[in-house]
């Protein structure tokens, strides 16, 4: 069967969906592509108020805010025994006149409620199913299904993981890079509060973060190294808490580890343009580093905005040379900016090198004693730019 569209959307994770979503709003016919949504996800997500402002503008706020939980605040503590190290700095919403940096959110219960949305959507179709072969072309690109339906298309908008395969069929290279960590990710609870605040333990391994849900509960996205991620997720759930609360040297009181931990080899890869022969790279598919600072699909968020408002522009053939290169030209400071910055910031924690050591800790004590330039780090840590236009009398 030919199925003709507007717009496929090939991919249902998070940032697939949130770009049918958009794409649909705009007065786009989408298709989307892709298995059924996954129910079985234990991680959270920290979305930052930028993010949840689109998704706000798309409806969906109100039915993830009750499993959300606020970040008011975000605590970096070096917690390295090295010679050189930085002071503990913390930056608080209130600062820069924002009532929270954004909320963290169960995965599954942000599945659901984008799968839902979806399903609800008169403008798109739901075709179940990978794609199993692209064929980009002038006017079109085409998408055979494995069930043999051929969808036709303006413009595809590839959300299909890190491996993509849209990317490949538009012939799009990929520069990857490891530093061969794992993220150990968990949920537990404690018997202190964690007063909405979000802490970043700086180790020599990588980052280990605790990041606010609700009620006397925190998620854990703990980086280190391969091997003893390997090992730490092979103990009992009390050696383990016993690990975490001794890292976090107790600062949540005691702890116990909740079911479902999960380890997630860590990579990192940028592909060459974000957008070609009638596909625009989303997600995954345009950017991949470690889960540091809350960006992953964050920036996938910020792709699907940038796309539909591309899109919306280019309204006749939204897969046009035109409006590819317009949405990479939209994507690539704020996508490059990030990456540079993650990569950076974990090389320093790895580094044993001490210019390393103090060029971090010198940065760290510049944060915690200059207000406007927290305020200024703050800003645009939410958004690309946040803090220039932060700086602007007339904002």
């Amino acid at each position: 069967m030919k199925i003709e569209t507007d717009i496929i959307v090939a991919g249902t994770g998070p940032a697939g969906l949130t770009a049918a979503l958009a794409l649909a709003q705009a007065g786009f016919s989408v298709a989307l592509a892709g298995p059924p949504v996954a129910a079985g996800d234990r991680r959270t997500t920290a979305l930052m108020k930028p993010s949840l402002d689109f998704l706000e503008r798309l409806g969906l706020l109100e039915a993830i805010r009750p499993q959300a939980a606020p970040l008011r605040a975000m605590r970096i503590t070096d917690a390295t025994s090295r010679l050189l190290r930085s002071p503990t700095v913390t930056f608080r919403a209130a600062e820069i006149g924002e009532e929270m940096f954004g909320m963290n959110i169960p995965n599954a219960h942000l599945n659901a409620v984008l799968d839902k949305a979806v399903k609800d959507n008169a403008a798109i179709r739901p075709l179940g199913g990978l794609v199993r072969r692209w064929t980009p072309a002038e006017d079109a690109v085409e998408a055979e299904l494995e069930n043999g339906d051929v969808v036709v298309a303006k413009l595809a908008a590839a959300a299909d993981g890190r491996r993509s395969q849209a990317r490949q069929a538009a012939g799009i290279s990929v520069r990857t890079w490891q530093a061969g960590q794992s993220a150990l990710v968990l949920n537990f609870s404690h018997t202190r509060p964690h007063d909405d605040i979000s802490t970043e333990f700086h180790t020599e391994d990588g980052p280990f973060t605790q990041v606010p849900l609700p009620g006397m509960r925190s998620s854990l996205v703990w980086v280190t190294r391969r091997r003893r991620a390997d090992e730490m997720a092979a103990v009992s759930d009390e050696a383990l808490a016993a690990l975490i609360e001794a890292r976090m040297q107790s600062m949540l009181g005691r702890v116990t580890v909740e079911p479902g931990r999960q380890v997630f080899p860590l990579a990192s890869a940028l592909p060459a343009r974000f957008a070609d022969r009638r596909i625009a790279l989303v997600g995954e598919a345009a950017h991949v580093f470690p889960p540091i600072g809350a960006q992953g699909l964050n920036l996938g968020i910020r792709d699907a905005e940038d796309l539909a408002r591309v899109a919306t522009k280019h309204a006749v053939d939204p897969g046009s040379k035109a409006a590819l290169a317009a949405y990479d030209r939209a994507r690539r400071p704020d996508i490059l900016a990030r990456a540079s910055a993650v990569d950076m910031l974990n090389r320093s924690l790895l580094s044993d090198m001490l210019p390393a050591q103090a060029v971090r800790a010198a940065g760290l004590s510049l944060l915690r004693t200059a207000p406007p330039l927290r305020a200024f780090f703050m800003r645009e840590g939410l958004r690309t730019g946040g803090g220039l236009a932060g700086l602007l009398p007339w904002r």
